[in-house]
């Protein structure tokens, strides 16, 4: 393997091009980007920044052990409806934070997370806080090991929490969601070369232009 080869593979692999540093901006982001997803305190102060309604519907994320993730969505006012049970907005638009805070926290602050398909079944109403679980996914190291961008699918269930401790919690919904997750760094790189791309059709633009103006006004002239 030449070593051109080799760099290209590490390219591919990290996402980070070899010997290149990061600005400064880029070091800050990718600094809170990690503070966030490790620091329950900081996680709320980004929230209240970034996401507003993560912050106001007090969504929180807890890790209990390394395989295990949950978030809990408290009972209050804001995410309730007329009838006083949890509004299915709430319950909807809290599942695309949740298992994108799952996924955030497991590639870091590296990649870019978007949603691209969500399904969400509604089983019974939730009268109390609402806690969503990570039941199944596919293997995400192994795709973040394969490098570039990739796709993942993720199912929750959301069941709401009961009072006594021996009460069986009662699944009100079950999530089907599908992330697209790509490389920081190869964002930044497809974003330069667009803007190079069109820098070039800007300046090719007027010549060609002029060009033509002048074609036709020789046919303007041959035509009198």
């Amino acid at each position: 393997m030449t070593s051109s080869e080799s760099s290209r593979d590490d390219i591919l692999t990290s996402g980070t091009p070899v010997g290149v540093k990061r600005g400064i901006f880029q070091r800050l982001e990718a600094w809170l980007s990690r503070l966030s997803a490790k620091n329950a305190f900081w996680n709320k102060i980004c929230s209240l920044i970034w996401l507003p309604y993560a912050f106001r519907s007090g969504i929180s994320f807890r890790r209990l052990d390394k395989d295990t993730f949950t978030a809990v969505l408290p009972f209050r006012r804001f995410n309730r409806n007329w009838y006083n049970a949890m509004a299915g907005a709430a319950l909807l638009g809290n599942s695309e934070v949740a298992a994108g805070m799952y996924l955030f926290g497991e590639c870091g602050s590296d990649y870019i997370v978007i949603c691209k398909d969500m399904r969400y079944r509604f089983l019974r109403p939730c009268f109390g806080p609402a806690i969503y679980h990570i039941v199944n996914s596919e293997d995400l190291k192994e795709k973040m090991s394969e490098g570039g961008e990739f796709n993942i699918e993720l199912q929750m269930d959301i069941r709401q929490h009961m009072r006594k401790r021996k009460t069986k919690q009662h699944r009100v919904g079950r999530c089907f969601i599908t992330f697209h997750c790509t490389p920081k760094d190869m964002y930044r790189r497809q974003r330069s070369r667009v803007k190079q791309r069109a820098t070039r059709n800007l300046e090719t633009t007027p010549s060609e232009t002029l060009h033509r103006d002048g074609d036709d006004d020789s046919k303007v002239l041959l035509h009198d």
